[in-house]
């Protein structure tokens, strides 16, 4: 090997067996004999089961087993955390009431996935409709209550705190009440699940971001020791946080087979799986932001209001996220927060990319270039004047937040220059001196965000096998990011060996005793510091080693990179390798390590947006995205490339298309792909991306999170591209999706 690796774009390792032999995916696995679940789930967002009939399904060809909640006797679990309701229980089968549609009601056991199809639609459900609330902010009013028992449907809040004068001072107030739009993650693969009870332990396939997470909850379910579940995470076909826990339907899974003692599997439809499995946002935010006419800001508010949907769920935890990042980039003395998280009869909210950290920066950064069009400053110009000093780090927001390191003034000089900010302004008002009917917009956005938010750490072991070859083995769950490259990257360039000599396992808890899974932009920084760690420790083990056979002082031995070999400072002739080393051992040459941050880190960056807005049509066409992102040291700028691409595309998708829609009775109006706006390369322009680097001190590697950075900033940057394209119109806000129909109505009804 010459020079270093790392920071030069290595291709990805996972990418030869995917182009070629394809993904190895648990639908894909061949399990004799196994049963195949089917779930029938609620037609109706919100009604008292007044009887199940399940006769004829019992009875109908190739069905096993049919259930519904009494026949599993198992009792409906609290919510996840403590801080939640703990009295809005949720049963693994719906029982007595159905909350939202897509709930499931009857599990059916089949010998054929057909065979269960057939007999779910045998299954009779005598609804009694009950009143329904979509709204969250009528929700709030506990005048239709979901659990009438309980008296409430909030789940949890966050008090309001904050001084009390907050805008006593502020010579300009704007304020904007902002609809988070409610998005659908619609993973290329759907939830699926498999499982096999072999009498005394359950090995179960599961398709997410964590092994760990599963293993005890499913061990629990099934009264059994830890030790007697082995979980297992193949390929995963996308996530993007909503794959994060383990739901019902999965959880089942594991049961049903333990119960019938035969393997048993499951995989949710389209249509299952875009009104079942958890969606994403879904706040309503009201923004405050006030200071003086220069130009300085001296407060802000920000109140949310959290969808949970049908019951406790993980979106009850994003406010925590949004109140911690709400004052972004900028130096704001006075912040004041509030949050109140409450259910309606939609399907639940959980993590998606981003969680909770897209929604502060979205709301602040809208309410940003309101203040700038308040005081007729350029939006450029009023954001230099408030972002934090480099001085100033560490830095800690009045809302918590311990900022490690950040340079947020240069980024937004670099993606204006790269935009070329000043020649769009003049060609902006050139367009509307002319009278042209496409009205270009430019919309810059300044954000920073928290990865690894809960500062945990993680395990590694770096192996070397008897012929030189090594394994890195990890407690993180790569599911497309291109982990293992990026991980036997960092150990090759600690020893030396060849990265295609090295393999790289995870996601298998015979295999790997512990770990954090993937989870919050956390798995370089700490999953990549504990993979050196160990392979630091293996170098020293083998110094030592190599030491004996060289018949030398260890302080003596140096380890050549450039081919790996252990050799005596000036007499590199006389050498061993790693081959030579390893076999000579009566035990594996292996080492782990824990990794414990520093904290979390802050990753932050400034995107500028350019639109076209047809002024006869109202369609919107993203014309160019200029992103400049810091991640701290790249270990590969090829990984953080493909990161930064998937989540701008994510992030445009919200802005221009995407929106789950629910119609007065809770109905779903976005059910598959014919209805919901999934973005294609069509409506996404080329996008232009300029790294900065810009290193954290709380991991050895230097390194932040990428995985969620491209859809914090480009949102906000379009939402603030379409309102500047009509801002001369009179339109000073308008929520997102910028649908077609939605931007033209806005400019009929300001013409």
């Amino acid at each position: 090997m010459s020079g270093s690796i790392l920071g030069t774009r290595v291709k990805r390792i996972e990418d030869p067996k995917m182009l070629t032999e394809g993904g190895s995916y648990i639908n894909d696995l061949r399990l004799e004999g196994a049963l195949y679940v089917t779930y029938v789930r609620s037609t109706m967002a919100h009604a008292r089961l007044r009887s199940i009939d399940v006769e004829d399904a019992r009875s109908a060809d190739g069905v096993v087993a049919v259930y519904t909640f009494p026949d599993l006797g198992l009792p409906p679990s609290p919510p996840m955390m403590a801080f939640m309701n703990q009295a809005m229980l949720r049963p693994m089968l719906a029982h007595e009431t159905v909350r939202f549609v897509g709930e499931p009601i009857v599990a059916i056991l089949a010998e054929t996935r057909q065979a269960g199809a057939d007999a779910a639609e045998l299954v009779m459900v005598d609804y009694d409709p009950l009143p329904v609330v979509v709204d969250p902010e009528v929700a709030c009013n506990d005048e239709m209550l979901l659990f009438p028992e309980v008296g409430t449907n909030i789940v949890c809040e966050i008090p309001l705190s904050g001084p009390d004068d907050l805008f006593a001072e502020c010579e300009v107030i704007v304020e904007v009440r902002i609809i988070s739009n409610r998005l659908a993650p619609a993973p290329m693969e759907p939830r699926v699940a498999a499982a096999v009870w072999d009498g005394t332990r359950l090995t179960q396939w599961a398709a997410g971001q964590g092994v760990f997470g599963a293993q005890g909850g499913i061990a629990r379910l099934n009264g059994l020791d830890i030790s007697q579940v082995r979980i297992i995470t193949p390929d995963v076909g996308g996530s993007f946080g909503a794959k994060g826990g383990t739901s019902p339907e999965e959880l089942l899974v594991g049961w049903l087979s333990c119960k019938h003692e035969r393997p048993v599997r499951w995989f949710e439809t389209r249509t299952e799986n875009m009104t079942a499995m958890a969606h994403g946002r879904a706040q309503v935010q009201y923004a405050k932001l006030g200071g003086t006419r220069d130009g300085r800001f001296l407060a802000y508010s920000l109140k949310v209001i959290q969808e949970s949907g049908g019951y406790p769920s993980l979106g009850a935890l994003l406010p925590n996220f949004t109140k911690l990042m709400a004052s972004g980039t900028y130096a704001i003395e006075k912040v004041a927060t509030e949050a109140v998280t409450v259910l309606t009869n939609t399907t639940p909210v959980g993590a998606y990319r981003g969680a909770g950290r897209p929604e502060a920066t979205a709301a602040l950064e809208r309410v940003v270039d309101m203040y700038a069009a308040e005081i007729g400053m350029d939006p450029g110009d009023l954001r230099r004047r408030n972002v934090i000093a480099p001085s100033a780090f560490p830095y800690t927001t009045p809302t918590g937040a311990a900022y490690d390191s950040g340079e947020y003034a240069d980024a937004i000089d670099r993606v204006q220059a790269a935009a070329g900010y000043t020649e769009l302004r003049a060609e902006q008002q050139a367009r509307r001196r002319a009278g042209d009917r496409k009205l270009l917009g430019i919309g810059l956005a300044s954000y920073v965000e928290v990865t690894n938010p809960m500062g945990s750490g993680e395990w590694a072991s770096f192996e070397v096998k008897n012929d030189g070859g090594a394994i890195v083995r990890s407690g993180v769950s790569s599911h497309g990011q291109g982990l293992g490259t990026a991980f036997v990257m960092l150990a090759s360039e600690r020893t030396g060996i060849p990265i295609e000599r090295m393999e790289y396992h995870q996601s298998d808890t015979d295999e790997i005793p512990r770990g954090g899974g993937t989870g919050g932009s956390r798995s370089l920084q700490v999953g990549g510091s504990a993979v050196a760690g160990a392979t630091d420790l293996v170098v020293e083990t083998a110094r030592k080693l190599a030491a004996d056979q060289l018949e030398a002082n260890v302080d003596d031995v140096v380890l050549d990179l450039d081919n790996g070999n252990f050799h005596v400072v000036g007499t590199p002739a006389k050498a061993v390798g790693w081959a030579e080393i390893a076999s000579a051992q009566d035990a594996p040459l292996v080492e782990e390590f824990d990794f414990k941050p520093g904290g979390a880190t802050f990753p932050f960056g400034a995107h500028v947006a350019v639109v076209e807005v047809d002024r006869d049509t109202g369609h919107v066409t993203v014309q160019r995205l200029v992103a400049v992102d810091d991640c701290g040291v790249i270990v590969n700028p090829l990984l953080a490339d493909g990161q930064v691409h998937g989540g701008l595309a994510q992030g445009i998708a919200q802005a221009l298309i995407e929106e789950v829609r629910y119609d007065e009775l809770g109905n779903p109006l976005t059910s598959n792909f014919a209805d919901y706006g999934i973005i294609s390369a069509a409506e996404l322009p080329s996008f232009e991306r300029h790294p900065m680097q810009t290193p954290t001190p709380r991991n050895p590697l230097g390194a932040k999170g990428i995985g969620e950075s491209g859809t914090i900033g480009s949102t906000p940057a379009v939402q603030n591209a379409v309102v500047d394209a009509l801002s001369h119109l009179g339109v000073r806000h308008l929520d997102m999706p910028f649908t077609a129909e939605r931007v033209w109505r806005a400019i009929i009804s300001n013409s």
